[in-house]
């Protein structure tokens, strides 16, 4: 099978056997006004925020889950594909969004922005009851993680999942960081991608979030 068929093969697997709905999001703020709509092509995880609001910051609070995740320099095309393969083979349901990870290499910028592309992508189960931490036993560069709940500030964005757009939230969100200094940094930033590439870049949806903990509460 050629890499092009075996490319629309899975994604037609991965995404087209999902119903596609135009989707209302609403987020647990009580002072969003906006309500976006986007393809909505997964469910949630059990227990997260509804997607949104759009060009809004926000703080969302995501309950305790697991994950699978990937750590690669080599770009998302082979992150994808060993997820892929992880849920595939271990019977494990698609989930929205994915995640994608822009922690800074050793050369980041002087302003410590990420420098270059996503270097890690998780796709998330919809429930801690699925699977077990630890590593893929058939693929170890996979692992399994439980990740505790946090609190993160969000800005839901349109376009597509590349660093002009995350660039784009991620100095929205710093500037209201900076205007809010009861709330520190706890974590590297990350986009939360809820399309796949069959949804055109212009009515693609993401959110840009840091995770973030109360001043008083940061060591």
């Amino acid at each position: 099978m050629s890499q092009s068929s075996r490319r629309l093969w899975v994604l037609c697997i991965a995404f087209n056997l999902m119903a596609i709905s135009m989707h209302a999001a609403e987020t647990d703020s009580p002072s969003s006004q906006s309500k976006p709509w986007f393809v909505s092509e997964a469910n949630l995880p059990e227990g997260f925020p509804a997607a949104g609001p759009i060009d809004e910051v926000v703080l969302k609070t995501y309950p305790q889950h697991r994950l699978a995740r990937v750590q690669s320099d080599s770009g998302t095309d082979g992150m994808f594909w060993k997820l892929f393969n992880h849920i595939k083979r271990n019977d494990i349901k698609m989930t929205a969004p994915v995640e994608m990870s822009w922690t800074p290499n050793a050369a980041a910028n002087p302003d410590g922005t990420p420098d270059g592309n996503p270097n890690a992508m998780a796709f998330l189960y919809g429930s801690t009851q699925l699977g077990s931490a630890g590593a893929d036993s058939e693929d170890a560069s996979v692992m399994v993680e439980d990740i505790p709940a946090e609190k993160v500030v969000s800005i839901g964005l349109r376009g597509s999942y590349g660093k002009k757009t995350f660039l784009r939230g991620y100095e929205k969100l710093n500037a209201w960081l900076a205007n809010h200094p009861e709330w520190k940094v706890a974590g590297s930033p990350r986009t939360l991608g809820y399309n796949s590439p069959m949804v055109p870049s212009f009515m693609k949806f993401s959110e840009v979030q840091i995770p973030v903990v109360a001043a008083d509460q940061a060591q």
